[in-house]
């Protein structure tokens, strides 16, 4: 195998395995029969080509089976994820709770929905407990302080039991329907493990956005490119999946700026303005993309 061949290679993972199993070859003999003598490296152009390639065809072959159903697999996805994020600075203090909540989220992306119920209710409560100033289901000592590498208030210092508590139940809720449906849900990618750094020790309350930290600043990113990713595969597919996730994922975020709005600064507001906006954009292009395919 040559150097450039491997590269191809490469640049074509890009695309889902069963894009790969039926025309790898063929895009590889294409590419390389067009290669100049002695070539070892492709362009710039055929190296973005195959990037957005490879994403359309994964957004493509993602809109499968039932769309409301996978939006809701989308959502406690994402919920499972900012929640193991919250408690990990706590790690040291709460390790049990930390650990079934990873659990819960390994469970989510396996698609086992009955093995993550128990595991989200147990944490949930305990979650509700710790907000309410209780040492529910153990004698854990309240407050709850970050451990040392950590700069963070006490867990779930800042805001209210309001919020956590709805997320929590949104999560629950979404769980239980899928479970209670009863038709497998699809694996996700461990990719999205990755995310996990991105929002640990971020503020649950979003009190932490007006001073610009670091966290704050990556969490908030974080969310505006998984809302512009919504409205993408949905414009190109007319598929409202991610709509379904983007629209029930408001819910939990609504509730933390209802309960936090005294305490609420602008960048607060124009943080919960924007995750509105997308999420609007997210839910109103997969019907203009079916209009125009329709047309």
């Amino acid at each position: 195998m040559t150097e450039l061949e491997r590269r191809y290679r490469w640049l074509l993972r890009a695309y889902p395995p069963g894009y790969r199993a039926d025309y790898e070859d063929e895009l590889l003999d294409v590419l390389l029969a067009t290669a100049g003598p002695g070539q070892a490296r492709p362009p710039l152009r055929e190296v973005r080509a195959l990037l957005v390639g490879g994403i359309k065809a994964r957004v493509i072959a993602a809109a499968q089976g039932p769309a409301w159903m996978d939006g809701l697999h989308l959502t406690v996805t994402v919920l499972s994820v900012l929640q193991l994020g919250v408690l990990i600075p706590y790690a040291g203090t709460i390790p049990l709770w930390v650990a079934l909540s990873a659990l819960a989220l390994l469970a989510v992306l396996r698609g086992r929905m009955w093995a993550a119920l128990p595991l989200v209710a147990a944490t949930g409560l305990k979650v509700v407990g710790v907000t309410y100033g209780e040492p529910w289901l153990d004698g854990t000592l309240l407050p709850v302080f970050p451990d040392r590498l950590w700069q963070a208030p006490a867990l779930y210092g800042t805001g209210g039991p309001i919020a956590p508590s709805i997320s929590y139940l949104v999560l629950f809720f979404c769980l239980a329907v899928l479970a209670i449906r009863g038709r497998p849900s699809r694996r996700r990618s461990w990719w999205w493990l990755l995310a996990l750094p991105l929002v640990a020790g971020a503020d649950p309350a979003w009190l932490d956005i007006a001073e610009g930290t670091s966290s704050s600043i990556t969490r908030v990113g974080l969310e505006a490119a998984l809302l512009a990713g919504a409205a993408y595969a949905g414009h190109l597919t007319g598929d409202a999946r991610w709509a379904v996730a983007a629209g029930v994922c408001l819910v939990p975020a609504t509730a933390v700026l209802a309960e936090n709005v005294e305490l609420a600064s602008r960048q607060g507001v124009a943080h919960a303005a924007l995750l509105i906006l997308l999420t609007a954009t997210a839910a109103a292009v997969p019907f203009r993309a079916r209009r125009r395919i329709l047309l």
